[in-house]
Protein backbone atom coordinates (compact mmCIF):
# COMPACT_ATOMS: atom_id res chain seq x y z
CA UNK A 1 0.00 0.00 0.00
CA UNK A 2 1.50 3.31 -0.70
CA UNK A 3 1.22 6.63 1.64
CA UNK A 4 0.98 9.72 -0.34
CA UNK A 5 1.67 12.78 2.04
CA UNK A 6 1.38 15.48 -0.32
CA UNK A 7 -0.97 16.44 -3.08
CA UNK A 8 1.97 16.69 -5.67
CA UNK A 9 2.94 13.14 -4.96
CA UNK A 10 -1.25 12.19 -5.44
CA UNK A 11 -1.04 14.28 -8.59
CA UNK A 12 1.50 12.18 -10.07
CA UNK A 13 0.23 9.05 -8.71
CA UNK A 14 -3.64 9.34 -9.78
CA UNK A 15 -2.13 10.53 -13.39
CA UNK A 16 -0.13 7.35 -13.72
CA UNK A 17 -3.12 5.20 -12.76
CA UNK A 18 -5.89 7.10 -15.25
CA UNK A 19 -3.23 6.68 -17.96
CA UNK A 20 -3.57 2.88 -17.33
CA UNK A 21 -7.71 3.03 -17.40
CA UNK A 22 -7.61 2.19 -13.74
CA UNK A 23 -11.22 2.72 -12.00
CA UNK A 24 -10.92 4.83 -9.06
CA UNK A 25 -12.47 4.22 -5.62
CA UNK A 26 -12.54 6.21 -3.04
CA UNK A 27 -13.66 7.11 0.74
CA UNK A 28 -12.17 9.98 2.92
CA UNK A 29 -11.70 9.50 6.33
CA UNK A 30 -10.74 11.92 9.37
CA UNK A 31 -8.50 8.90 10.71
CA UNK A 32 -9.75 6.92 14.14
CA UNK A 33 -10.29 4.09 11.54
CA UNK A 34 -12.51 0.94 12.77
CA UNK A 35 -14.36 -1.57 11.04
CA UNK A 36 -16.84 0.62 9.48
CA UNK A 37 -14.27 2.82 7.21
CA UNK A 38 -12.75 -1.03 6.09
CA UNK A 39 -16.71 -1.34 5.49
CA UNK A 40 -16.41 1.10 2.79
CA UNK A 41 -13.37 -0.31 1.13
CA UNK A 42 -14.65 -3.66 0.93
CA UNK A 43 -17.68 -2.25 -1.18
CA UNK A 44 -15.18 -0.46 -3.30
CA UNK A 45 -12.98 -3.44 -3.49
CA UNK A 46 -15.83 -4.82 -5.43
CA UNK A 47 -16.32 -2.17 -8.16
CA UNK A 48 -12.92 -0.70 -8.52
CA UNK A 49 -9.02 -1.47 -9.84
CA UNK A 50 -8.05 1.20 -7.65
CA UNK A 51 -8.97 1.90 -4.21
CA UNK A 52 -7.80 4.68 -2.45
CA UNK A 53 -8.15 6.08 0.83
CA UNK A 54 -7.53 9.74 3.08
CA UNK A 55 -7.17 10.55 6.38
CA UNK A 56 -7.40 14.50 7.34
CA UNK A 57 -9.16 16.39 10.21
CA UNK A 58 -11.00 18.31 9.07
CA UNK A 59 -10.74 21.68 11.08
CA UNK A 60 -13.41 23.66 9.25
CA UNK A 61 -16.23 21.32 9.81
CA UNK A 62 -15.88 21.31 13.64
CA UNK A 63 -18.26 23.87 15.37
CA UNK A 64 -16.77 23.13 18.61
CA UNK A 65 -12.48 23.50 19.22
CA UNK A 66 -12.69 21.28 21.70
CA UNK A 67 -14.39 18.27 20.05
CA UNK A 68 -11.30 19.14 17.06
CA UNK A 69 -8.76 19.36 20.28
CA UNK A 70 -10.52 16.08 21.48
CA UNK A 71 -10.76 14.45 18.25
CA UNK A 72 -8.73 11.11 18.13
CA UNK A 73 -5.44 10.95 16.17
CA UNK A 74 -3.06 8.02 16.04
CA UNK A 75 -2.10 8.34 12.42
CA UNK A 76 0.46 4.82 12.50
CA UNK A 77 -2.37 2.81 13.41
CA UNK A 78 -4.60 3.91 11.06
CA UNK A 79 -1.90 3.00 8.34
CA UNK A 80 -1.61 -0.15 9.78
CA UNK A 81 -5.35 -0.98 9.94
CA UNK A 82 -5.47 -0.17 6.37
CA UNK A 83 -2.35 -2.19 5.02
CA UNK A 84 -4.10 -5.34 6.84
CA UNK A 85 -7.37 -4.74 5.89
CA UNK A 86 -6.06 -5.82 1.97
CA UNK A 87 -8.71 -3.44 0.69
CA UNK A 88 -6.50 -0.72 0.14
CA UNK A 89 -3.87 0.05 -2.55
CA UNK A 90 -3.10 3.57 -0.77
CA UNK A 91 -3.44 6.23 1.59
CA UNK A 92 -3.79 9.90 1.35
CA UNK A 93 -2.55 12.10 4.31
CA UNK A 94 -2.52 15.53 3.02
CA UNK A 95 -0.99 18.34 4.69
CA UNK A 96 -3.49 20.94 5.60
CA UNK A 97 -1.97 23.35 3.21
CA UNK A 98 -2.49 20.83 0.47
CA UNK A 99 -6.03 21.21 0.95
CA UNK A 100 -6.17 24.65 2.05
CA UNK A 101 -3.43 26.61 0.73
CA UNK A 102 -4.17 30.11 1.83
CA UNK A 103 -6.45 29.48 4.88
CA UNK A 104 -8.73 26.92 6.67
CA UNK A 105 -11.80 28.63 5.70
CA UNK A 106 -15.01 26.68 4.08
CA UNK A 107 -16.78 27.85 0.72
CA UNK A 108 -20.38 28.36 1.69
CA UNK A 109 -22.76 25.87 -0.40
CA UNK A 110 -26.54 25.75 -0.70
CA UNK A 111 -28.05 22.50 -0.45
CA UNK A 112 -31.56 23.12 -1.15
CA UNK A 113 -31.96 22.93 2.70
CA UNK A 114 -30.82 19.89 3.71
CA UNK A 115 -27.96 21.85 5.67
CA UNK A 116 -30.82 23.24 8.04
CA UNK A 117 -32.26 19.99 8.77
CA UNK A 118 -31.15 18.16 12.32
CA UNK A 119 -26.94 18.45 12.78
CA UNK A 120 -27.59 21.75 10.79
CA UNK A 121 -29.92 23.36 13.36
CA UNK A 122 -26.82 22.77 16.22
CA UNK A 123 -24.02 22.82 13.98
CA UNK A 124 -24.05 26.08 11.62
CA UNK A 125 -21.45 25.60 9.10
CA UNK A 126 -20.54 22.28 9.66
CA UNK A 127 -21.72 21.42 6.14
CA UNK A 128 -19.92 23.63 4.31
CA UNK A 129 -16.44 22.06 5.94
CA UNK A 130 -18.04 19.31 4.91
CA UNK A 131 -18.67 20.40 1.29
CA UNK A 132 -15.75 21.94 1.20
CA UNK A 133 -12.99 19.47 1.79
CA UNK A 134 -14.90 16.33 0.21
CA UNK A 135 -15.05 18.61 -3.00
CA UNK A 136 -11.71 19.58 -3.08
CA UNK A 137 -10.34 16.00 -2.28
CA UNK A 138 -12.02 14.97 -5.43
CA UNK A 139 -10.59 16.74 -7.47
CA UNK A 140 -6.88 15.88 -6.21
CA UNK A 141 -7.88 12.20 -6.10
CA UNK A 142 -10.53 11.91 -9.46
CA UNK A 143 -12.58 8.91 -8.51
CA UNK A 144 -15.08 7.74 -10.01
CA UNK A 145 -16.67 6.00 -7.02
CA UNK A 146 -17.28 7.27 -3.81
CA UNK A 147 -18.31 5.45 -0.57
CA UNK A 148 -19.83 6.90 2.55
CA UNK A 149 -21.80 5.62 5.55
CA UNK A 150 -25.09 5.86 6.39
CA UNK A 151 -24.51 6.33 10.05
CA UNK A 152 -23.99 10.26 8.77
CA UNK A 153 -27.06 9.82 6.67
CA UNK A 154 -27.51 13.19 6.39
CA UNK A 155 -23.48 14.34 5.73
CA UNK A 156 -24.40 11.50 2.42
CA UNK A 157 -27.29 13.09 1.64
CA UNK A 158 -25.64 16.44 1.36
CA UNK A 159 -22.42 15.27 -0.53
CA UNK A 160 -24.65 13.27 -3.28
CA UNK A 161 -26.92 17.09 -3.38
CA UNK A 162 -23.20 18.84 -4.01
CA UNK A 163 -22.05 16.48 -6.73
CA UNK A 164 -25.60 16.87 -8.45
CA UNK A 165 -25.38 20.50 -8.29
CA UNK A 166 -21.84 20.97 -9.14
CA UNK A 167 -22.04 18.26 -11.81
CA UNK A 168 -19.06 16.28 -10.25
CA UNK A 169 -18.01 13.16 -12.61
CA UNK A 170 -18.48 10.55 -9.41
CA UNK A 171 -20.68 8.27 -8.26
CA UNK A 172 -21.86 8.51 -4.65
CA UNK A 173 -22.73 5.06 -3.14
CA UNK A 174 -24.10 4.87 0.63
CA UNK A 175 -22.36 2.16 2.63
CA UNK A 176 -24.99 0.22 5.09
CA UNK A 177 -24.11 1.45 8.85
CA UNK A 178 -21.67 -1.44 10.47
CA UNK A 179 -23.11 -2.26 13.99
CA UNK A 180 -20.80 -3.98 17.27
CA UNK A 181 -22.32 -6.97 18.04
CA UNK A 182 -24.72 -5.19 20.39
CA UNK A 183 -25.65 -3.18 17.57
CA UNK A 184 -24.15 -0.05 18.23
CA UNK A 185 -23.64 1.99 15.82
CA UNK A 186 -19.35 1.52 15.22
CA UNK A 187 -18.06 5.51 15.31
CA UNK A 188 -14.45 7.08 16.19
CA UNK A 189 -16.05 9.01 18.81
CA UNK A 190 -17.25 5.15 20.59
CA UNK A 191 -13.16 5.09 21.24
CA UNK A 192 -13.80 7.87 24.23
CA UNK A 193 -16.39 5.66 25.96
CA UNK A 194 -15.19 2.95 28.20
CA UNK A 195 -15.99 -0.77 27.91
CA UNK A 196 -19.12 -0.86 29.72
CA UNK A 197 -21.01 2.25 28.64
CA UNK A 198 -20.58 1.51 24.84
CA UNK A 199 -22.50 -1.86 26.27
CA UNK A 200 -25.68 -0.35 27.97
CA UNK A 201 -25.38 2.62 24.93
CA UNK A 202 -26.67 -0.42 23.03
CA UNK A 203 -29.96 0.80 24.09
CA UNK A 204 -30.27 3.15 21.25
CA UNK A 205 -30.08 0.63 18.43
CA UNK A 206 -32.70 -1.53 20.87
CA UNK A 207 -34.94 1.52 20.57
CA UNK A 208 -34.90 2.32 17.06
CA UNK A 209 -35.78 -0.80 16.12
CA UNK A 210 -38.72 -0.70 18.56
CA UNK A 211 -39.60 2.72 16.56
CA UNK A 212 -39.77 0.63 13.38
CA UNK A 213 -41.89 -1.53 15.09
CA UNK A 214 -44.19 0.64 16.17
CA UNK A 215 -44.10 2.35 12.78
CA UNK A 216 -47.47 2.74 11.13
CA UNK A 217 -49.16 1.56 13.75
CA UNK A 218 -48.69 4.33 15.96
CA UNK A 219 -49.00 7.61 16.16
CA UNK A 220 -45.33 9.78 15.31
CA UNK A 221 -46.04 11.79 18.30
CA UNK A 222 -46.70 8.70 20.42
CA UNK A 223 -43.54 7.38 19.14
CA UNK A 224 -41.37 10.17 20.51
CA UNK A 225 -43.46 10.44 23.49
CA UNK A 226 -42.55 6.66 24.38
CA UNK A 227 -38.75 7.10 23.07
CA UNK A 228 -38.47 10.32 25.43
CA UNK A 229 -39.72 7.97 28.26
CA UNK A 230 -36.94 5.20 27.43
CA UNK A 231 -33.63 7.59 27.95
CA UNK A 232 -35.46 9.68 30.64
CA UNK A 233 -34.72 6.19 32.50
CA UNK A 234 -31.16 5.54 30.96
CA UNK A 235 -28.68 6.64 33.47
CA UNK A 236 -26.00 8.96 32.08
CA UNK A 237 -27.28 9.43 29.00
CA UNK A 238 -29.24 12.71 27.38
CA UNK A 239 -31.55 12.00 24.18
CA UNK A 240 -30.44 15.13 22.31
CA UNK A 241 -33.24 14.71 19.50
CA UNK A 242 -35.09 12.35 17.55
CA UNK A 243 -37.33 12.62 14.80
CA UNK A 244 -38.80 10.66 11.39
CA UNK A 245 -37.88 12.57 8.39
CA UNK A 246 -38.48 11.87 5.01
CA UNK A 247 -35.05 10.38 2.94
CA UNK A 248 -35.20 12.52 0.44
CA UNK A 249 -35.97 15.88 1.92
CA UNK A 250 -34.79 15.72 5.31
CA UNK A 251 -37.58 17.33 6.59
CA UNK A 252 -39.46 16.46 10.01
CA UNK A 253 -42.77 14.47 9.42
CA UNK A 254 -45.74 14.37 11.75
CA UNK A 255 -47.61 11.74 9.24
CA UNK A 256 -47.41 9.05 7.45
CA UNK A 257 -47.41 9.25 3.43
CA UNK A 258 -47.71 6.09 1.59
CA UNK A 259 -45.55 7.21 -1.18
CA UNK A 260 -43.10 8.65 1.07
CA UNK A 261 -40.22 6.75 2.45
CA UNK A 262 -39.05 7.57 6.18
CA UNK A 263 -36.05 7.42 8.42
CA UNK A 264 -35.77 7.59 12.19
CA UNK A 265 -32.94 9.79 13.70
CA UNK A 266 -31.24 9.87 17.13
CA UNK A 267 -28.77 11.95 19.27
CA UNK A 268 -27.90 10.67 22.07
CA UNK A 269 -24.88 12.13 24.63
CA UNK A 270 -23.16 9.14 26.62
CA UNK A 271 -21.15 10.59 29.18
CA UNK A 272 -20.10 13.79 27.54
CA UNK A 273 -19.80 11.13 24.33
CA UNK A 274 -22.28 12.40 21.35
CA UNK A 275 -23.61 9.30 19.45
CA UNK A 276 -25.74 9.56 16.57
CA UNK A 277 -27.71 7.15 14.54
CA UNK A 278 -30.67 6.04 12.52
CA UNK A 279 -32.92 3.52 10.66
CA UNK A 280 -34.61 3.43 7.30
CA UNK A 281 -38.30 2.98 8.72
CA UNK A 282 -39.77 -0.05 7.03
Amino acid sequence: MEVIKNRKVLQDFIERQKEMGKKIGFAPTMGALHKGHLSLYEEARKENDLVISSIFVNPTQFNNPEDLEKYPRDINRDILILQNSGFVDAVYIPEITDIYPEKAESRHYDFDGLENEMEGKSRPGHFDGVGTVVEELFKQVQPDNAYFGEKDFQQLAIIKKMVSKKHLPVKITGVPIYRAENGLALSSRNQRLHEDRREVSKVIYETLKKVNDWFRTVTIPEIKERVTDIFDHQQGMKLEYFLIADEDTLQETDFFYKDRSFRAFIVVVVDGVRLIDNMHLD
